[in-house]
């Protein structure tokens, strides 16, 4: 029984063994979901514009079974060990006189996701992950191929549109609504992220689910660590639009792995299942690192 029980405990030693130098030759299996900053919503001029809302954070996973922005199916898994950027993007700021801000872009490893595109005006708006929305018949911003959706057009008349949102365009369930965002169960329960914000509608209009900011005297801002967009302001009293939600980086990896950050990031973690996943919701540089070993 002794002897048997020794080969076992080899076996199972030398099993290990090759599963760490493996994960080692070759990396850590890792599912991400990667979100940029939200555009600012335009701001309101009297007698002239309406704000935009502002479209959301480009919006990247590849999270088995779920979407990445845009009606883009999940992205391939990475295989990480060494040392890598992380990058949590600012959302960007609402438009004192129509165009607002586009959000900065967040950054895992090889992927970047692209900042949303600003809100605006009678000019237009900006184009980024998700376009943002205009006062105009048309000029509303296009969204990234994989990442997000284009931004709603106005009316010229009374109505600013909806920013684009990661699962759906700007208007899409009504005038100067912000477009839906996608939901993601990566933590271990669904949340919804990547809302466009909404464009100043006298009547009103609703932001869109996933963090999206709403119209308003000034509009509001998106959700934090959501890539929500800004709402649009209001031409009487030339308000303001309001500010995007900054992005958020969530990737999951064995608990096997060891994973060190540098200085500059906040972060949390849990044990989900058979891995730890790290939820990073800020970066006080461009240049902050995670390694993985």
């Amino acid at each position: 029984m002794a002897v048997t029980s020794m080969a076992n405990s080899s076996i199972r030693d030398f099993r290990k063994f090759n599963t760490m130098s493996a994960f080692q030759n070759l990396g850590f299996p890792v599912q991400y979901l990667v979100i940029a900053g939200g555009g600012g919503g335009g701001g309101g001029v009297a007698a002239t514009s309406n704000g935009g809302g502002g479209g959301a954070g480009g919006y990247r996973s590849s999270v088995t079974g779920e979407n990445s922005g845009g009606g883009a199916s999940a992205e391939s898994a990475l295989s990480l060990v060494g040392t890598y950027t992380v990058t949590v993007g600012a959302g960007g700021p609402g438009g004192t006189s129509e165009l607002g801000t586009n959000g900065s872009n967040s950054v895992f490893a090889t992927v970047t996701s692209v900042g949303g595109g600003a809100g605006g005006g009678n000019a237009g708006a900006n184009s980024g992950g998700s376009g943002g929305g205009c006062f105009s018949a048309s000029g509303a911003g296009t969204g990234t191929t994989g990442q997000g959706f284009a931004g709603g057009n106005g009316n010229a008349t009374t109505a600013g549109g909806g920013g684009g949102g990661a699962g759906e365009a700007g208007n899409s369930d009504g005038l100067g609504d912000g477009g839906d965002g996608v939901a993601s169960s990566i933590t271990g329960s669904s949340v919804t992220r990547g809302g466009g914000g909404a464009g100043f509608l006298t009547a009103g209009s609703t932001p869109g689910d996933g963090g999206g900011g709403a119209a308003g005297a000034p509009g509001s801002a998106g959700t934090v660590n959501t890539g929500g967009g800004g709402g649009g302001g209001n031409q009487a009293g030339s308000s303001d639009g309001g500010a995007g939600g900054s992005g958020v980086v969530i990737f999951s990896i064995p608990t096997s792995a060891t994973v060190t950050f540098s200085a500059g990031v906040t972060q949390t973690s849990a044990v989900v299942g058979v891995n730890r996943v790290y939820t990073v919701t800020a970066t006080s540089t461009t240049s902050e690192t995670v390694t993985i070993s």
